[in-house]
């Protein structure tokens, strides 16, 4: 197993707050998903403080280029967006089956469900190697 604990010499403390910070923000959304009336899918792609951690991801997204913490910046949209692009295909896949018996219905949920284990791994993954200066894989 390969040490990718990575130096903090010359790099802005600012931003591994920041990137910390914005970990917070989805872990928020995750956290409204699991105890309010929202689901975690839900939370994450539509409450505002997942959006708000994409949008300032894209807004320093240049200062974190050529350092370690621009894995956990690429890491952060990603998990954004592929949430938001699998849970529009569980949308288009369940929608004609809901016609069909209802099956739609367990389709979207179980895929919703699988999301949002995903999502939360996503979350606790990257924020651990961010805490242990750690890169992201891509």
């Amino acid at each position: 197993m390969t040490d990718n604990t990575q130096p903090t010499a010359g790099l802005d403390p600012g931003l591994v707050t920041y990137t910390n910070i914005i970990y917070g923000l989805h872990a928020l959304s995750v956290l409204i998903g699991v105890t309010g009336p929202a689901t975690v899918i839900g939370s994450f792609v539509f409450g505002l403080p997942s959006i708000i951690a994409v949008i300032m991801n894209y807004v320093r997204q240049s200062e974190a280029r050529g350092t370690w913490l621009e894995s956990h910046f690429r890491w952060q949209i990603r998990t954004f967006w592929f949430a938001f692009l699998w849970i529009v295909v569980a949308a288009v896949v369940s929608t004609p089956l809901v016609l069909l018996f209802g099956l739609g219905v367990f389709t979207f949920f179980l895929a919703a469900l699988i999301v949002a284990v995903w999502i939360v791994y996503r979350v606790a993954r990257g924020w651990l190697a961010l805490r242990d200066k750690r890169t992201m894989y891509t």
